[in-house]
């Protein structure tokens, strides 16, 4: 019998990868915003998700019931990154980071629960949970939170539910160009750190081409699928893993490491 897997974030990056693969070996329920971005593959049923949307998410999980009775893997990919310094970040901002990349995938996952008997929840976080980088607190806060409020499902969930957080670190995906472009105007509105936020930008450009391949990271989530006994977490990457470490000392050493870093990288 085929397993069933439902992917958020489906059309760009890590979800689009993930769609390719899955569909070789099972029925893939593929979450989609934008129609435009959709490619017809076999075994793959497309169904709109807005993660903005708690009406969006509630008629995303009624159709996916409508379909099916189980789910044996759900992979939740969606996300966006909002940016900026605190200190003038608008809170409605803050709020719509922690609506797309926490609260939907939770109400998602609520939504879906009769279906989710023993299934497995692997959630794309990031090294970013780590909480170690400026100017893109938010986007680190929510990557945490998702952690947090996920790894206490596994604990207290009585259906078998196995629950993974995959931290990456910097992949070569749309994400960063998006990413730079949604905040831009915001940057270009701050001009206390100006200098900071203009080598934030063009590190995120950057990143579109340096960053590990996708593959990596799906060949990753595919031998945690076929893991009878996967960890709680795993992180990939060099970055990811020197984030991992540095999250061990002390705060005072971990944020005067990350400053002189961030000083000499603009100079």
């Amino acid at each position: 019998m085929k397993k069933i897997y439902v992917i958020t974030g489906s059309t760009s990056g890590i979800g689009k990868d993930l769609v390719k693969r899955f569909s070789k070996k099972g029925i893939v329920f593929a979450g989609y915003r934008n129609k435009n971005k959709i490619e017809q593959m076999q075994n793959v049923i497309y169904f709109f998700i807005d993660m903005n949307s708690r009406d969006s998410i509630i008629k995303a999980a009624e159709f996916i019931k409508s379909k099916t009775n189980k789910i044996d893997t759900l992979i939740n990919v969606a996300g966006s990154v909002e940016a900026g310094p605190i200190e003038e970040i608008d809170t409605n901002r803050l709020r719509k980071q922690f609506d797309v990349n926490v609260f939907s995938h939770i109400e998602f996952t609520q939504n879906l629960i009769e279906l989710l008997e023993g299934c497995k929840i692997i959630n794309i976080s990031s090294m970013s949970s780590f909480g170690h980088f400026p100017f893109i607190s938010p986007y680190c806060a929510s990557k945490r939170s998702l952690d947090i409020f996920f790894n206490a499902l596994a604990i207290e969930n009585h259906s078998n539910i196995k629950v993974v957080s995959v931290k990456p670190g910097v992949i070569a995906t749309p994400i960063w160009e998006k990413s730079v472009y949604s905040n831009l105007k915001y940057f270009e509105n701050c001009k206390k750190y100006k200098k900071e936020l203009e080598f934030i930008k063009n590190n995120a450009l950057k990143n579109d081409k340096k960053g590990l391949p996708v593959s990596r990271v799906t060949q990753l989530i595919e031998k945690i699928d076929n893991s009878k006994y996967p960890k709680a977490s795993y992180t990939i990457g060099k970055d990811a893993k020197f984030a991992q470490i540095l999250s061990f000392l002390p705060q005072q050493y971990i944020n005067a490491i990350v400053k002189y870093g961030l000083k000499c990288r603009m100079k």
